[in-house]
């Protein structure tokens, strides 16, 4: 049997094949070549906090780093894009220390029972914040980022295995007017 070319069918593969290796070329070289550059930041205060839109997904945050400006008010808008309950726990090395072992403490003994509640003493619970989503969930929560890099938080989810998997954020200090990454 012969194969019968159609009129138009090379032209059509010859289109097919250009259009594929433009769109490699195109990602292999930073994706939307026409993209602005993100505008400079901002800090937030408390008349006009800034917004920073934070997806948790499946064991990872994004976007990251989180870039924040220290001293600075963030309106912090939460969203569980994962298929879990996750939680956005942001504070000091005893905070999350603290909620390691609360978690811990409260993950039930048999699959499918319920959790106890998690819940610190109000003094500790205080130098951070705490936000748990189920899948699909979104909070919005208002936070002053503290001064000094030396304290700067950390951000960690301690649903019991999260952060075995390693559910831990990234948090980048810069300065005003910096930009992204």
């Amino acid at each position: 049997m012969e194969w019968e070319q159609r009129p138009g069918a090379r032209s059509a593969l010859r289109a097919a094949l250009a259009l594929a290796l433009a769109t490699v070329f195109t990602a292999g070289c930073g994706g939307d070549l026409s993209a602005t550059p993100p505008a400079p930041i901002v800090p937030g205060t408390s008349a006009h906090p800034r917004a920073v839109n934070i997806i948790l997904r499946d064991y990872v945050f994004v976007p990251t780093p989180i870039l924040l400006v220290p001293g600075e008010v963030v309106r912090f808008q939460l969203i569980n894009g994962g298929l879990v309950e996750h939680e956005f726990v942001l504070g000091p090395q005893p905070l999350q220390d603290a909620y390691e072992r609360a978690e811990a403490a409260a993950a039930p003994s048999l699959p499918g029972a319920t959790a106890r509640p998690v819940s610190l003493a109000p003094a500790l619970a205080a130098t951070g914040l705490r936000v748990v989503l189920a899948s699909g969930q979104q909070a919005t929560v208002l936070y002053r980022v503290p001064t000094s890099p030396a304290s700067a938080p950390l951000l960690e989810c301690h649903i019991p295995g999260h952060l075995a998997k390693g559910m831990v954020g990234r948090i980048a200090y810069v300065a005003s007017g910096a930009t992204g990454p």
